[in-house]
């Protein structure tokens, strides 16, 4: 992989895993783009997809440090909160990456087409939580029950289009946090996800062996994708207390169907 092929990838990593338009449906796209211009495509995404997840991941353990360390004093019982919510994508996601037959597993999570019609999806659910009038409790006060309600929303965001942060945010606000504790929630979610993910993914490379990526190449994609990956963290914040995050639905209806048009159309 070329220097400026991670680049853009990483950039992509960077703005969609944070923001609420679906990191997985964007690589894809991203991928299917370079695919279209004749570029050899990125196979799993393989070393490249940790690292860029690896980035996306160092972004968020810096953008929360405050929140991470009072995980172990005074907000101890969240982590048994945050174990509870990640079971069900985990659940999933080793059912769709290593139980069920490669191909079949591809037919979901390589679908480019499938992304397109799941990102106007994910407008509808930014849409319908911007519609709710917040609640009021702090993200440390959840029963179980609300938090498995998050963690479903969040195994859905498997599917390629739809958004895991846009997702478990919604979800967080239909189950009456406050705005920021959604949000907060919501990436603090994402540290055992985005981990997981990883995890699956290095143990994909052990088996394949490496695309020959080179180091050099492969450094210069963690940093980018958790520069922008901080820097996307920011503004989403702002928009979620601004609650702002309707705006991104008139992006991801036309985009949705864009990707539909040039799928069916090249097939």
């Amino acid at each position: 992989m070329s220097l400026w092929e991670i680049i853009l990838l990483a950039i992509v990593q960077g703005l969609t895993e944070f923001l609420p338009v679906s990191s997985s449906g964007h690589l894809l796209v991203a991928n299917g783009l370079l695919e279209s211009m004749r570029r050899p495509p990125v196979q799993d995404l393989l070393e490249v997809s940790i690292v860029l997840h690896l980035g996306t991941l160092a972004a968020v353990l810096a953008f929360y440090r405050q929140e991470i360390s009072l995980l172990f004093t005074s907000d101890r019982r969240v982590i048994a909160l945050l174990v509870l919510g990640t079971i069900p994508a985990a659940i999933l996601g080793v059912l769709l990456k290593k139980v069920i037959a490669e191909q079949q597993s591809a037919l979901v999570l390589q679908n480019v087409l499938l992304a397109g019609f799941m990102f106007p999806i994910t407008a509808l659910l930014l849409v319908w939580a911007e519609r709710r009038t917040a609640g009021d409790q702090h993200y440390s006060q959840l029963g179980w029950d609300k938090v498995l309600v998050i963690g479903l929303f969040q195994a859905v965001a498997l599917l390629p289009g739809i958004s895991r942060s846009g997702s478990t945010i919604a979800a967080g606000l239909a189950v009456g946090l406050r705005r920021e504790a959604a949000a907060t929630f919501a990436f603090l979610l994402a540290i055992p996800a985005i981990a997981g993910a990883g995890l699956l993914e290095s143990i994909d490379v052990l088996k394949s062996g490496s695309t020959g990526t080179p180091m050099g190449i492969l450094a210069v994609g963690f940093f980018v994708s958790m520069i922008v990956g901080l820097g996307s963290l920011a503004l989403l914040i702002r928009w979620v207390r601004q609650g702002r995050l309707t705006m991104f639905a008139y992006y991801l209806v036309p985009l949705g169907i864009a990707v539909v048009l040039w799928q069916t159309s090249s097939r």
